[in-house]
């Protein structure tokens, strides 16, 4: 006969499984938030937010207008990508300028109040490197870094493709590639290196883990002598590499800035229809096939290239209270 003493642990244990249990259902079913960090116009004036519920309905927050202003390189803030860290710290990076050889970094734990914004030289080992477009950070859970990665040209170097991009201005031909660093605190960083090479000009990289493999979404920026301007996925079993072979093209032509957005069993592929002043999407379960969406999805009037993520509820409403 058990005595009272152990019935009422019993019944302790009992009441805390329960508890739990119902947490957890309500977490599930919770319905999760979404945030888009993006630009408009240049990048002159900074960072810019949307909220989604659905990952199709996007508005602006703060009426449109800028949650940051850029201070470094050429103080523009395109191409803004943020990503979480583990310890619930966000970090951002972005392109600081058309022709700058680096990119800018800042990070915060609200989105609201940022740390000084740094500018990362990231190909001053390449003295004629002409420029560091899109940069985006991911962090490896597998080597507990985070890997940040953007496009560079460096004229004469892929000789096999160097008439395959635009011109600039000067006339010096833009043929990129991907380059890389890895950091574990934002102190130190590796060496740049070389990070997707797959045979044709490449801009725009975005990464996601899906399972075992990692996802790398990449716009193929090949003009010449056929203009593609389209995406393509490529596959690898970590993150930093190798991956494969570029996939046949899985979006329409003249399409930029690439992100992916896991919203319930789907992945939705949001892009920059820039030749058409509009954002596009298109929606897949398992990152194979797509099925294109653009008519379903809802985005602020002059949303350009940026980032779409999970976020806490908490920190959405932060972002959306009036004084802010």
């Amino acid at each position: 006969m058990l005595s009272r003493r152990p019935r009422r642990r019993i019944a302790l244990v009992a009441i805390a499984v329960l508890i739990s249990a119902v947490g957890s259902l309500a977490a599930q079913q919770t319905p999760q938030r979404y945030l888009f960090s993006y630009f408009t116009d240049n990048g002159e004036d900074g960072l810019h937010f949307a909220a989604s519920a659905n990952g199709l309905t996007w508005t602006a927050l703060k009426h449109g207008a800028s949650f940051l202003q850029p201070q470094v390189g050429s103080k523009l803030m395109r191409d803004p990508c943020i990503v979480q860290g583990p310890d619930g710290t966000f970090h951002m990076v972005w392109t600081t300028g058309w022709w700058d050889a680096g990119i800018g970094l800042a990070h915060s734990r609200d989105l609201i109040s940022w740390s000084a914004q740094q500018w990362l030289p990231v190909m001053k080992h390449e003295p004629t490197a002409l420029n560091a477009w899109a940069p985006e950070i991911f962090y490896d859970e597998q080597a507990q870094e985070y890997l940040i990665f953007w496009a560079s040209t460096i004229p004469g170097r892929f000789s096999q493709t160097e008439e395959s991009g635009d011109t600039r201005d000067d006339q010096k031909k833009l043929n990129h590639r991907i380059y890389m660093v890895t950091t574990k605190d934002f102190v130190t960083y590796a060496p740049t290196s070389l990070f997707y090479d797959g045979g044709f000009n490449v801009i725009d990289a975005t990464i996601v883990r899906a399972g075992a493999e990692f996802v790398m979404i990449v716009k193929d920026e090949t003009k010449h002598p056929v203009a593609k301007k389209h995406l393509r996925v490529t596959r690898a079993s970590r993150a930093r590499g190798p991956y494969g072979p570029a996939s046949p093209p899985i979006s329409a032509d003249w399409v930029e800035g690439p992100t992916l957005l896991k919203v319930g069993e789907n992945w939705i592929l949001y892009y920059d229809e820039y030749t058409r002043h509009r954002y596009g999407a298109i929606r897949s379960k398992d990152l194979g096939g797509w099925t294109v969406i653009s008519d379903a999805v809802r985005f602020p009037p002059g949303m350009r290239h940026g980032t779409a993520f999970a976020a806490s509820e908490v920190v959405i409403r932060r972002l959306t209270e009036p004084e802010r």
